[in-house]
């Protein structure tokens, strides 16, 4: 007998059987699964004024077809009023607003990371915060650090600034004088703050700013619930009042926020920096919370 039939059932039990899908299934369907989750997410988009938009909008179009036809006044301004306040619809979108406690949790990690460096590099002096050069100055490949808005911890109680070319290479410990640099927690605030304006506090003078910020953060931000900026001399004034930010100062041994500020408190420290392009360092800062009030006073530093 011929052990050819054995032979072959044995080849085809070594031979392995591909189970798996092939890379065009595969590919298939993933995109089947990516155009479906496409299509919820568009779904998903179309929100209660869409709808309510499109509610008016094509009962007006059909009315104005309508009456257009019948050459009836009185369907074409129903089709005027419904098309009208359908676009009404479209074009007004829905606020969204976040709990000031997320942005209070959001910021202490912050905080907490420079209380750390602080302590243990023992920094002591009182922080500056150095302006960056205008966006408009031009400025060689080198020096391109100055462009940055930068808070300086001096190690002591020294209030001498760093020199251009540390501050250049963006270091982080500085050796003349001694002490670190931080990015101000305010800086992006600011930059929203500046969108806002459309104008760059550079090209503003002190007045000015004085009294557009505080009328930007509570009209277009609502960070607050009252501002005054009063500048005296070299100082500045400021008292907030309900201001966002008001928990941080109540965080036990948050220190750093009593030397940098809270972030809006941050944020106009940079802004005064920039607008009178020296630096500027926090003499006093109080918070009250009784009357929920921080009291903060500016010292502009001569060159």
């Amino acid at each position: 007998m011929s052990p050819e039939p054995e032979q072959k059932t044995e080849e085809l039990d070594k031979k392995p059987i591909d189970l798996e899908p092939t890379y065009s299934q595969v590919k298939t369907e993933s995109s089947h699964s990516e155009a479906e989750n496409l299509s919820f997410r568009k779904l998903k988009r179309i929100g209660f004024a869409d709808r309510i938009g499109v509610a008016f909008t094509i009962p007006g179009i059909l009315s104005l077809i309508i009456s257009i036809m019948e050459n009836s006044q009185v369907l074409a301004f129903i089709g005027l009023g419904l098309t009208f306040w359908g676009a009404i619809f479209f074009l007004v979108r829905p606020t969204t607003y976040v709990q000031g406690s997320l942005l209070d949790s959001t910021a202490i990690s912050s905080y907490t990371t420079i209380n750390r460096m602080t302590k243990d590099l023992k920094c002591k002096g009182k922080i500056l915060h150095i302006p960056p050069y205008p966006k408009q100055a031009y400025l060689p490949e080198h020096l391109k650090g100055l462009k940055e808005m930068i808070a300086f911890i001096p190690a002591d109680e020294s209030t001498g600034l760093p020199s251009v070319e540390e501050m250049a290479e963006g270091r982080f410990m500085l050796r003349n004088p001694k002490g670190i640099t931080i990015t101000p927690p305010g800086s992006g605030l600011l930059t929203q703050f500046e969108n806002e304006l459309k104008i760059d506090p550079t090209q503003m003078n002190l007045e000015t700013l004085c009294e557009a910020l505080p009328q930007l953060i509570l009209e277009n931000f609502q960070l607050a619930k009252e501002i005054e900026m009063k500048p005296e001399n070299d100082q500045i004034n400021l008292r907030i009042f309900g201001s966002i930010f008001r928990s941080l100062y109540l965080e036990e041994g948050l220190k750093s926020v009593y030397s940098l500020g809270c972030p809006l408190v941050s944020a106009i420290t940079c802004a005064i920096a920039k607008t009178t392009g020296k630096a500027v360092t926090i003499n006093t800062l109080k918070f009250n919370p009784e009357t929920d009030t921080t009291e903060v006073s500016y010292q502009i530093m001569k060159e």
